[in-house]
């Protein structure tokens, strides 16, 4: 190859290979705000990340698997994960040099009026041929370009933390509606041995108001109670079809496995009752753990590069333009050394008309970042808030739950007491009827307080930020 077809072709590639260096600067995001915070103790000394593990419930493992797995919004969250992707690609393809292949073959025809006369038979049809590299570069001298990417990127870690938001609603919200159902499933098997127990008592006093032992009040009170009983039942089964129902949705199955919901679980009360305890404190990286506080910080880090961007469009922009190929009128001797053409230039653009619309994107910019300003002081303060909420509640139905199980074992006895009374002749049976009435509330609401307490502890786990864990974030921060 002669000596001037290297020169252009050298001086091409060398501009290509100091441009890309220049592409590759990033800017550090800005950081958050720092606010007025309440003094945080230790850490709880527990995994948050599958806390649902410390139930200790095989099933429950297993739904809330599937829920992360198959859980529409879940799904629909990991989609915007991929579309915020690839607008971090395309704003990364404004920091790269663009290069392009040209071929142009074009026929046409020249004017025969012309200033200057042509020669006698020049045909004024002719063909061109033309095939180049074209290169172009913008230098991003002000960082507008960068910025824009920068932005970007935030944009995408916050539809991570978003995603990872949802997955911790994914997981509570299995847990909640998994353990009302085991709550439901408890109330419907008190009420069927209730029910028997009052039918046996209702034969009894049919019985005995036969036989002229007792009058019509006692036998309408008998049966007065069973009908109580089978209302509370039928509740008791429509609460069972409706958790079933719920818990078959948010997991993510099918609209026939919705329809026809069948959840297999352990329905014995026992399984209710025994409610793990756990050590909890307000931990010192609760900002770190929660992902909406986290996605709250890169939306504000997002509006903050944007401004920057915005403002760089007052600036000046300077393009680098380089072509190298050949050009003939002849297909024939396209590719000849004589075709050869090549060419280098830089353009510097100046914006003069059209300041309003840059100031109007600044201003929006700057209004967009105040906003996101207050929606990262509101995700800060409704994360401690739900905190301390949740400790308190974690606190209180501990204390509650232990009270209704003592009242309870106290029922239970004073049942007995009554019904030794009763055989005796010391007491009617209204004395018993009242025993037993007493013994089913506090029963039913041991249950009731069993569901809350577990329900105080999922969202002490969810508060917590528990349910994700920060290394399912490192292929997006890549």
């Amino acid at each position: 190859m002669c000596e001037s077809l290297r020169r252009p072709r050298a001086a091409l590639t060398l501009a290509l290979a100091l441009l890309l260096p220049l592409a590759a600067c990033r800017s550090t995001p800005p950081a958050p705000p720092v606010l007025d915070l309440p003094v945080a103790g230790a850490s709880a000394d527990q995994s948050l990340v599958r806390w649902w593990q410390h139930f200790d419930d095989p099933t429950l493992d297993a739904l809330i698997e599937e829920a992360l797995t198959n859980n529409l919004d879940l799904r629909t969250a990991m989609v915007r994960v991929d579309l915020a992707r690839a607008h971090v690609l395309l704003a990364q393809s404004s920091l790269f040099p663009s290069l392009n292949l040209a071929v142009e073959p074009s026929r046409g025809r020249s004017t025969l009026a012309g200033w200057q006369p042509l020669p006698s038979g020049f045909n004024p049809v002719h063909n061109d041929y033309l095939v180049a590299l074209r290169a172009a570069y913008e230098i991003d001298l002000w960082g507008r370009a960068g910025k824009s990417t920068d932005a970007a990127r935030q944009d995408l870690l916050a539809s991570a933390y978003a995603r990872e938001t949802v997955r911790v609603a994914v997981g509570a919200e299995t847990a909640r509606a998994y353990f009302g159902l085991l709550a439901a499933d408890a109330e419907r098997t008190l009420q069927r041995e209730t029910l028997q127990a009052r039918e046996q008592t209702l034969a009894l006093q049919q019985r005995l108001q036969q036989s002229g032992v007792i009058g019509d009040f006692d036998l309408q009170r008998a049966q007065a109670e069973r009908a109580a009983v089978l209302a509370n039942l039928a509740a008791a089964e429509r609460a069972v079809g409706q958790y079933e129902t719920a818990l078959a949705a948010i997991v993510g199955r099918s609209p026939r496995e919705v329809y026809e919901a069948r959840i297999a679980r352990d329905a014995s009360p026992a399984r209710l009752l025994a409610v793990p305890e756990i050590p909890a404190d307000l931990p010192s990286d609760l900002l770190e753990r929660r992902p909406d506080v986290r996605q709250a910080a890169a939306q504000l880090a997002a509006a903050d590069l944007r401004i920057d961007a915005a403002r760089a469009q007052y600036f000046p922009s300077l393009t680098l333009t380089a072509s190298y190929g050949s050009e003939s009128a002849a297909l024939s001797k396209l590719f000849s050394a004589p075709a050869l053409i090549w060419g280098v230039g830089a353009s510097l653009l100046q914006p003069l008309i059209g300041l309003k619309a840059i100031d109007a994107n600044v201003q929006a910019e700057t209004a967009r970042r105040e906003a996101a300003l207050l929606n990262y002081t509101q995700s800060v303060q409704s994360a401690f808030r739900e905190t301390r909420d949740a400790l308190i509640a974690h606190r209180q139905t501990r204390t509650t739950l232990a009270a209704q199980s003592e009242r309870r074992r106290q029922l239970k006895s004073a049942l007995e007491l009554a019904e030794l009374r009763y055989r005796a002749g010391y007491s009617g049976y209204l004395e018993v009827l009242d025993a037993q009435r007493q013994l089913l509330q506090a029963q039913s609401q041991e249950i009731l307080t069993a569901r809350d307490r577990r329900f105080a502890l999922i969202e002490l786990f969810k508060a917590l930020g528990g349910g994700w864990e920060n290394g399912q974030l490192a292929a997006v921060k890549e």
